[in-house]
């Protein structure tokens, strides 16, 4: 096995033959001993599950560290991982930690301090380690390999949490704007607990790659997601203020979002601070280049969310409550993509080219080969030309039952007017009895190269089991399946239906 710190895209064309894909975040594997939130030790018994329903592709969402949101789409970093989905029956497995200690650290420790706690002692163990241990040439490997984000990010990550985890724009003014010698003092002040920070993104990265191995040895690519903006109060910003719209006290100019669409009336006021294309362009896009270079490491194909944002992205007055505000702004997609393209060869990309999209973006996304998506749910409610219906599906693309944004099938139909129903049935030559099925058999009958099922479609979920509600904040990205739900004779009918629809790899 090669360094697990080398960026190696997998020359395998996702796109050559037919394949079948579910959609499940880390986060919604079922949770191990008391934590909340599920982490990797899950993975390779949920790869061995869909393995045997005939599935070659694993669509996942953004890892990196979260808000308390919990929200994948604005985190701390970019370019991070969440350490709190390192395994720790893999840190016993690895030696970093007793098992006797595990036990007694899910005993006594509330489960939001679990990771925290563990990793700590991971790292005393690390540190007793002799200088010539292939763990610590592995650590500093991966250091000198990560240096472009990882020195910003964990220094940036200390700072906060010494700053009561306030916003990087409420730090003491020195702080905030980065004073080269308030940076040199808070470097050598927290000098343990940057290296710390830097051993858990080791072990998350270190892990991944080892979990990504197992699913390349099952016959399963990993398939990622990478926002087009990032979190305001994140490394990436506080770090690279030149590369964002902001005003010399650091405050966004202009945020992101969308205007009114299928998900609000009042459109979503996402937060984001917009670019600066030109400084981007001015140093060749390298940030830009170091970010794909840390998603390729991870991922056999990555999905670009809001691909329309790289022709034009919607701006909003920071003064406006809400998205109905706002106006296009032109974004370099064409040059950024272009030099993408000289860095890394065959980019295994795929264009999120939901919503408004007009002929400059689809224009955008075909001068570079992308494949584009269409989510059935969004199929019936227009004419017979709508994108997402079957009989205008194109082969070099990729096709929903419906996304992480969406409801259910079965709890999204049911909920329709009557005439809509009628409509779906109709259709699909079916009673409604038989959705939501129908609708995922017809995903898998198409002439899309790629069918991706949320998992739970495939277990024919209804209401409660929505992982996000665009456009609000509350109980989201929290949904998680039980191991019981994965009964093998679901598995055994989706082998059959892949095997049918020549979607076996």
């Amino acid at each position: 096995m090669s360094s697990p710190f080398e960026t190696s895209n997998n020359s395998v064309d996702i796109f050559q033959q037919r394949r079948c894909g579910v959609l499940l975040p880390i986060t919604s594997l079922p949770a191990v001993g008391s934590n909340k939130r599920a982490g990797f030790d899950s993975t390779q018994r949920f790869i061995d599950w869909i393995a045997s329903a005939g599935i070659s592709v694993w669509q996942l969402l953004p890892m990196g560290p979260p808000h308390a949101d919990l929200s994948p789409y604005l985190c701390l970093s970019s370019m991070a991982g969440d350490s709190a989905l390192i395994g720790l029956d893999w840190l016993v497995e690895t030696g970093f930690l007793k098992r006797q200690a595990l036990s007694l650290h899910r005993d006594k420790r509330p489960s939001d301090n679990l990771h925290r706690v563990a990793i700590k002692s991971a790292y005393k163990y690390f540190n007793r380690l002799p200088d010539e241990d292939n763990w610590r040439f592995e650590f500093d490997s991966f250091c000198r390999q990560s240096q472009a984000w990882l020195d910003d990010f964990s220094l940036f990550l200390a700072l906060r949490e010494e700053q009561q985890n306030q916003p990087w724009n409420l730090w003491p003014r020195a702080l905030r704007d980065r004073d080269q010698a308030a940076i040199f003092d808070a470097q050598q002040r927290l000098a343990e607990e940057v290296l710390e920070i830097k051993f858990a993104q080791f072990l998350f990265f270190r892990q991944w790659q080892t979990i990504r191995h197992y699913a390349q040895g099952k016959g399963v690519f990993l398939f990622g997601d990478m926002p087009l903006f990032v979190a305001y109060d994140s490394a990436d910003v506080w770090a690279n203020r030149n590369y964002f719209k902001l005003t010399e006290d650091g405050q966004p100019r202009v945020v992101a979002g969308v205007p009114p669409d299928y998900f609000s009336s009042s459109g979503q006021r996402w937060g984001n601070p917009h670019y600066n294309w030109e400084a981007l362009q001015r140093d060749d896009f390298a940030w830009w280049i170091e970010r794909l270079r840390v998603h390729l490491n991870l991922f056999d194909l990555l999905r670009i969310d809001h691909f329309r944002g790289l022709e034009s992205a919607w701006e909003i007055p920071t003064t406006s409550a809400t998205a109905i505000e706002g106006q296009w702004q032109k974004a370099p997609g064409a040059e950024l993509l272009r030099r993408l393209h000289q860095v890394f060869k065959n980019i295994p990309l795929v264009a999120e080219d939901l919503g408004l999209i007009t002929p400059n973006i689809m224009a955008l996304r075909d001068q570079f080969d992308l494949p584009g998506m269409a989510v059935l749910q969004f199929a019936f409610d227009g004419d017979s030309d709508n994108p997402s219906l079957l009989h205008n599906l194109k082969p070099q693309s990729v096709v929903y039952t419906g996304t992480h944004d969406n409801d259910t099938s079965l709890s999204w139909f049911q909920s329709l007017p009557d005439w809509q129903r009628q409509k779906i049935t109709v259709y699909l030559d079916c009673s409604d009895r038989d959705l939501p099925g129908a609708l995922v058999e017809a995903a898998l009958a198409s002439v899309a190269q790629l069918a991706v099922i949320p998992l739970q479609d495939m277990l024919e979920l209804g209401s409660g089991h929505r992982i996000n509600t665009p456009g609000t904040i509350g109980n989201n990205w929290r949904w998680q399946f039980q191991w019981q739900q994965l009964l093998p004779a679901i598995a055994d009918h989706f082998l059959v239906l892949n095997r049918q629809y020549g979607r076996c790899a």
